[in-house]
């Protein structure tokens, strides 16, 4: 996969949205400098991703080139498709733990904290008739790093 830049890519998506957005207007959003801006649009233009457009003399029209959009597109779905091992790797932990939960006779939980990956734990026991309680009770777990944690 081409290397593309944190940055360049959040200015591919403020140019999808809005092609006659100023430098300027893109430093603000994206939080970094004029010049910054400027250089990574070069960067863009250099590599054939984005064409750059004089409307006017003080005015710029930037477009993505089809090359621009496939690579753009690329990284999108490459970041769809980690995201999906993410959430099987932790689904997979959850159902793990679930399976602990039955052997124990385990019926009600509480999860401690609250995030995405929580939020799988959440469903893979309400999935399995395990009650998700609203206070700590007899049985809690955690997230302690990549793991899930069972507090009893």
């Amino acid at each position: 996969m081409t290397d593309i830049k944190q940055q360049e890519y959040q200015l591919r998506n403020e140019i999808a949205q809005d092609s006659l957005v100023t430098q300027a207007s893109l430093a603000k959003r994206l939080g970094i400098a004029v010049g910054s801006v400027n250089w990574y649009i070069k960067r863009l233009v250099k590599r054939g991703y984005v064409k750059v457009s004089h409307l006017d003399r003080t005015r710029l029209q930037y477009d993505l080139t089809p090359e621009g959009m496939s690579v753009f597109t690329e990284r999108a779905l490459q970041y769809a498709k980690d995201s999906l091992k993410v959430y099987r790797f932790f689904r997979q932990q959850a159902r793990s733990v679930v399976s602990e939960l039955q052997a124990q006779g385990i019926t009600q939980v509480f999860l401690r904290g609250n995030d995405e990956i929580l939020d799988i734990l959440r469903l893979t026991c309400i999935e399995a008739g395990i009650t998700i309680c609203e206070k700590p009770c007899d049985v809690v777990i955690r997230l302690t790093g990549q793991e899930y944690e069972i507090v009893v």
